[in-house]
């Protein structure tokens, strides 16, 4: 017992210490980071507080800035499993995007009212064409979202803190630094009730395509839909000349999954 905490002992000490030196040391921190640009003001961005972890809004040149059409979804979906196999509940800040990665943080603003809200990333959709997110009720409810059903908004994607580095004679933070171009990705050509339509366009598509997939998909309604998705690829910039591809072969009304 005596030598397990001794073990112990030394083993809080070390861990304790290489915390501090990530703290203010950038090549000890394991992934890619950076540091952000100063504002007008010569301050760091504006941070945000999420269980004791700050996150700060990416630089759009660097992060991820959209505009679009926001919706929200609740109780038909409520203790069901969202697509990163979380159980979706209504009443936390979470939403649905299309490709951003799971566990990522966004800002939504509501460009109407201006009012803003924090969410996490943990499903996908949604799937209606020029809608480029799904809040949950709580957020929605947040930004005033929930009376009328859909709005325009900005979302921006924020990157947590990982340290800090000097800089004369202060700290600047040193944030996780993101590439949202990469990851997996495929795209949506149509959605079905009847699964043998779904059948024939992914016939179709074989011709040209060698990657073809039908998934199903229960909607709002609870009407089950089959999905038809073609290729898969391992960045936005090949997803993007897939659907320029599908365009020119009539296809309009695709768009980017990631998985």
């Amino acid at each position: 017992m005596k030598r397990f905490i001794f073990f112990l002992l030394i083993t809080v000490s070390i861990f304790g210490c290489a915390v501090d030196k990530k703290q203010i040391q950038v090549f000890s921190y394991e992934k890619p980071a950076m540091v952000l640009p100063e504002t007008r003001e010569g301050q760091p961005p504006n941070s945000y507080s999420i269980n004791g972890v700050s996150y700060y809004p990416l630089p759009s040149g660097e992060g991820f800035v959209q505009e679009g059409m926001a919706s929200w979804y609740g109780k038909k979906f409520h203790g069901k499993r969202a697509a990163s196999g979380e159980i979706y509940n209504m009443y936390d800040k979470t939403a649905a995007h299309k490709t951003l990665p799971f566990g990522t943080y966004v800002k939504v603003v509501d460009l109407s009212n201006l009012r803003e809200v924090i969410v996490r990333i943990n499903d996908r959709g949604p799937f209606v064409k020029g809608r480029i997110i799904d809040l949950s009720h709580g957020a929605a409810r947040e930004i005033g979202l929930v009376g009328p059903g859909v709005a325009r908004v900005r979302v921006v994607a924020l990157s947590k803190e990982v340290g800090k580095i000097r800089s004369g004679n202060s700290y600047k933070p040193l944030v996780e630094a993101k590439d949202f171009n990469k990851g997996e990705f495929t795209i949506q050509v149509g959605a079905f009730e009847n699964e043998d339509n779904a059948g024939r366009l992914a016939e179709r598509l074989r011709v040209a395509f060698d990657h073809v997939t039908i998934t199903t998909y229960v909607s709002y309604e609870e009407k089950t839909f089959y999905r038809v998705r073609v290729s898969l690829s391992k960045d936005l910039t090949e997803a993007n000349n897939t659907v320029k591809k599908l365009e020119n072969l009539g296809f309009s009304e695709t768009f980017i999954v990631a998985l």
